[in-house]
């Protein structure tokens, strides 16, 4: 298949064939080039953020996954918006496929970069709003600061914890997540 186009209209199954070596993730059916391998500080941010949950949800129904991975937000209807978060966390595993998760997960977090900030903050925001994530953390490397944003009666309420706080996890009954440890070095 040929490759996506800025003004086309694509699904999954266009997605999926693309085979060009590079990440792309599909909102509303608009194609977006992923950015280049992410820094040494956002790999390191993101591994000690899953090595937490990973120790945490040992031998329970959830699971958390690390990118790339698919996560196809409305699979059971246009089939057209597939993101891949830095971290997902699912506890309906019907919701997973070999090829990722099909539906809204419990839990997604997002690093910010500097060329990713902006799409992070606003369009997928909206797009994990409009499919039911429970929970969306942003995290800040900036300002090493951790959004949390808690999904209650169809609008996301944000909390904001400092590089010393310890988060809660509201998904994960008994879930903390140490940031002190997460931010460091």
């Amino acid at each position: 298949m040929s490759l996506p186009q800025k003004n086309e209209y694509y699904t999954y199954a266009d997605y999926y064939s693309w085979d060009d070596g590079k990440r792309w993730e599909l909102i509303e059916g608009a194609p977006y080039a992923m950015s280049p391998a992410p820094t040494t500080t956002h790999q390191s941010v993101s591994g000690n953020l899953y090595a937490q949950f990973f120790d945490f949800l040992r031998g329970k129904t959830c699971k958390v996954f690390y990118a790339p991975f698919d996560v196809r937000l409305n699979a059971y209807d246009k089939d057209d918006t597939v993101v891949q978060p830095d971290l997902t966390v699912i506890c309906d595993r019907a919701k997973l496929d070999d090829k990722g998760c099909k539906g809204a997960p419990d839990l997604v977090v997002e690093i910010l970069s500097p060329s990713t900030a902006r799409h992070d903050r606003v369009v997928k925001f909206n797009q994990y709003l409009k499919a039911g994530v429970l929970e969306y953390w942003i995290v800040d490397l900036d300002t090493k600061t951790l959004n949390i944003c808690t999904l209650e009666n169809g609008r996301y309420f944000t909390t904001v914890y400092a590089d010393t706080d310890t988060a809660p996890v509201k998904v994960l009954n008994g879930c903390t997540i140490n940031l002190s440890d997460v931010f460091a070095e």
